[in-house]
Formats: structure tokens, C-alpha cells, sequence
């Protein structure tokens, strides 16, 4: 798949997660991740229930918590590199789950790729307010290099806009993330398709 890929964004949204997810499936996303790091997890169980009915005919992802995809029958996890190691997760969810890690340099690439991860999250490429502890920006530069380096898909996260994706898409993000710049608007379809529309004419068959 190539395309937007919809990550929640609750502190941010103006209309919440279950509007903003089912916004995500009429645009056409094929895969949506959710993360929310606070709230007790019996709420969040609830939440993610609703979710994953939405997105039952697409890929619903949770972040960091392999619990709760577990819970939840999800087809997936994004892991963090502060989160539960990858060996560890693969063995929880077995093989035939997705896992996405994100990574912030070619070494972590290169070591989540040998792994045996599925997709990697490139993070953060600009400056972003939605994640506290995302770190510095690391730029289209490395997402450049960390493509000549892995063969997996790539999925550019961070600060990204309308504005700065096509240049972001040109350095070799297969899905490009960008949850402030769609869920703090109005419509958030339209937001989304705007997104889509950049990879019209490619490929549509990364993972």
C-alpha cells in the first residue's frame, strides 16, 4: 500500500477518535494506528472495540500496547524504540500479526529490519507538537538514506504537511502520517483525500 496512513490524535482532535477514524475508512485509508497513552485500559479496550469495527475490512494497528491488539483482535502493533522489543512482541502476537517500528537512524533500521519487522516508522522527519518525546527532526536526508539502506516500507511520520510531502514522498516514504494537519481540521475526509491524492499515479502494493 501506498498512501496516507492515519495514526489517532485524541489531544488534538476537534471531533475524536471514533469520528476521526471513521472519516479515515470513507477516505479510503488502508491503515489506521491507534494511540492513546493515557486512560484506563478497561476504557480503552472499549474504545478500541469501536475502532476496530470500523476499520473491520482494514488494517487496524495499536500503538505499543500488544496487550490490548491482543484484546482487541487487532492485525497489529507499532512499537516504539522504548516499547516492548520486537522478538518479544513477535512471540506474544505470532506470525502472522503485522509490526511497524519506528526508528530514528540507519542503525535502527537496519537492526529492525533484521529483526524481521514488517514496516518501519520514520520519526520524527520535521518538528512536531503532537509528540512530546518524538525527539529531533531528523529530515528527508535520512529517510534518503535509510531507503538506499532497507527494503522495507517506509512510513514518514512527524511535522508532515501538504506542503512539505511531496518533497517527503520524493525522498522514498511509501505512506507518509500526518495527524495535526488532519485532525485539527473541520472536515477531516477532505483533509485526508488531499493526502491520498499525492500518490494517485504510484504503486499501490507495499504492504
Amino acid at each position: 500500500m501506498k498512501g496516507y496512513y492515519f495514526i489517532t490524535g485524541a489531544v488534538l482532535s476537534r471531533a475524536g477518535n471514533l469520528s476521526d477514524v471513521a472519516a479515515a475508512v470513507a477516505a479510503g485509508v488502508r491503515v489506521v494506528q491507534y494511540r492513546q497513552k493515557q486512560g484506563r485500559t478497561r476504557d480503552l479496550v472499549a474504545e478500541a472495540r469501536q475502532l476496530r469495527q470500523l476499520c473491520r475490512h482494514i488494517r487496524f494497528l495499536v500503538n505499543d500496547r500488544v496487550d490490548l491488539a491482543l484484546e482487541v483482535g487487532a492485525d497489529g502493533v507499532h512499537l516504539g524504540q522504548e516499547d516492548l522489543p520486537y522478538p518479544e512482541a513477535r512471540r506474544l502476537l505470532g506470525p502472522e500479526k503485522i509490526i511497524g517500528v519506528t526508528v530514528h537512524n540507519v542503525a535502527e533500521a537496519l537492526a529492525a529490519q533484521a529483526a524481521g519487522a514488517d514496516y518501519l516508522g520514520v520519526s520524527p522527519i520535521f518538528s512536531t507538537a503532537t509528540k512530546a518525546d518524538a525527539g529531533a527532526p531528523t529530515g528527508v536526508e535520512l529517510l534518503a538514506e535509510i531507503r538506499r539502506r532497507v527494503s522495507l516500507p517506509l512510513v514518514a511520520i512527524g511535522g508532515i504537511t501538504l506542503a512539505n510531502a511531496p518533497a517527503v514522498i520524493a525522498a522514498g516514504a511509501d505512506v507518509v502520517c500526518a495527524i495535526a494537519a488532519v485532525v485539527t481540521k473541520t472536515d477531516v475526509k477532505s483533509e485526508i483525500d488531499k493526502f491520498q491524492r499525492l500518490f494517485q499515479y504510484r504503486d499501490q502494493n507495499v504492504f
